[in-house]
């Protein structure tokens, strides 16, 4: 089968690999459509382990299944958690799914970037989920990173009549200001520093979209009654973003951390400012638990998140090296899905 194969974000290679074969309790997927996550690209991370197949948004059908695995059959339309829970450890009784050691070291055989996909056992048994009629294999493919964005939110106590500003209106940053938007906020205040991304920040539920050099604390006082966010989402990892957020959360509020920064990076707080005087709350999250993309893929059936129109790139398999550039550079693209069957 053909895979792309990252080695950095300027060397993706179209490459021959051997079809992994299945377990008893695993499943081959033909994949129909994967998006290419902000996370793929960062390269500091990912170069170290190269070379890989990347690749966790994942959409497509069962091409084969194993002989004890029942509810599925060949054909079936799914999408899958790359990542799962034990549901049994300390953290996970806890309900830090997030943070369980398992699922911190499960994954896809090889990733999405790939004709197919082996689905292991524990995937199978708590990872898959049946695609609605009404959803299309691109749609599908969103499940992962809205139930990432559902997750922080839980996290951050986000609630309906919250005021909310997002910093950073990449795809990530867009799924929140929809999400946000569909659960209920009173007020969306976004910003980013590329005028693409702050004018499809207004198209997806902005009330306002500013360029992130400007004074957003003053606009956000001007348009929320004199008083700045209850929630603040950091969906990049510029420094001067997390900085910024900081001046930008009302009293009581919280600030979500959710896009990492480069390694080493780090910044200031002041304890005394933050939660002493202002009862400030600083969190991040990571990943989606499995509640979390049945809640996900919910969502985007229902229509309440319209990811279909998040789509700026449909690529083949091909032009997967095309796809990264697209998504590093950051410009005039918010979501790119490589088709593997093409």
């Amino acid at each position: 089968m053909r895979a792309a194969v990252y080695y950095s974000n300027k060397d993706v290679r179209l490459q021959e690999m051997p079809v992994p074969k299945i377990g008893p309790d695993e499943v081959l997927v033909r994949v129909h459509a994967c998006g290419i996550c902000g996370s793929d690209v960062i390269e500091w991370y990912r170069k170290e382990k190269a070379p890989l197949v990347l690749g966790h948004e994942i959409a497509g059908t069962i091409e084969e299944i194993g002989n004890n695995v029942s509810g599925y059959h060949c054909g079936d339309r799914i999408t899958v958690a790359h990542h799962v829970p034990c549901n049994q450890c300390y953290y996970c009784q806890r309900g830090h799914y997030t943070i369980c050691h398992t699922l911190r070291n499960t994954n896809l055989d090889p990733g999405g970037f790939s004709e197919l996909v082996r689905v292991p056992a524990i995937n199978v048994d708590r990872g898959l989920f049946s695609i609605p009629e009404e959803v299309s294999f691109e749609e599908a493919s969103f499940t992962e990173p809205v139930a990432c964005v559902l997750r922080a939110l839980d996290t951050a106590r986000f609630a309906p009549g919250d005021s909310v500003l997002v910093i950073g209106s990449g795809i990530a940053g867009l799924l929140f200001i929809s999400a946000t938007r569909a659960l209920g906020a009173r007020l969306i205040m976004a910003s980013d520093v590329v005028p693409f991304r702050i004018k499809a920040a207004k198209r997806f539920g902005a009330d306002k979209s500013v360029a992130a050099g400007s004074d957003i604390t003053a606009q956000l006082r001007q348009i929320n009654e004199g008083r700045l966010a209850d929630l603040v989402i950091v969906s990049t990892g510029a420094r001067k973003a997390q900085v910024q957020a900081l001046e930008c959360v009302q009293k009581g509020g919280t600030v979500m951390f959710f896009a990492p920064t480069d390694a080493g990076v780090t910044i200031p707080v002041s304890i005394n400012n933050l939660f002493f005087k202002n009862d400030i709350t600083l969190t991040t999250s990571y990943a989606g638990s499995p509640a979390d993309y049945g809640n996900a893929l919910n969502l985007i059936a229902g229509g309440r998140i319209k990811v279909r129109d998040m789509i700026t790139h449909r690529l083949a398999l091909t032009e997967t090296a095309k796809g990264f550039e697209l998504v590093a550079r950051a410009g005039d693209s918010i979501k790119i899905i490589i088709n593997p069957q093409k």
